[in-house]
């Protein structure tokens, strides 16, 4: 299985509109176009984290295939009031802003 997350900022008192503009995107064919398994969003002070688990180790290529469908690019607009980058001056695509995995441990 492949994970990412996603770290940006979240504007104050948005979550429930985030949650629901997710709900109605994972209620579409989408999440299984990127092979999502799993998505998870938290808030920590301001901050968004985003865990999306894909089927699979090409996640990534997937959702770069799906970047241009409609849904994809509507999601992303509709995001915007509520999420912004958390480095807006490093910030060019969404893995500009992916954390980076640095340890690893799974129960057998």
């Amino acid at each position: 299985m492949h994970s990412t997350l996603i770290v940006a900022r979240l504007e104050p008192d948005s979550a429930e509109q985030v949650a629901g503009l997710f709900g109605a995107f994972d209620g579409t064919t989408m999440p299984h176009r990127m092979g999502t398994r799993r998505r998870q969003l938290f808030s920590y002070r301001g901050l968004y984290f985003h865990l999306q688990d894909f089927d699979g180790d090409d996640g990534g290529e997937r959702i770069e295939r799906a970047r241009t469908d409609p849904r994809f690019v509507a999601i992303s607009d509709d995001l915007k009031p509520f999420i912004t980058p958390y480095d807006p001056a490093t910030w060019r695509t969404p893995a500009d802003a992916m954390a980076e995995r640095f340890y690893h441990w799974t129960a057998r």
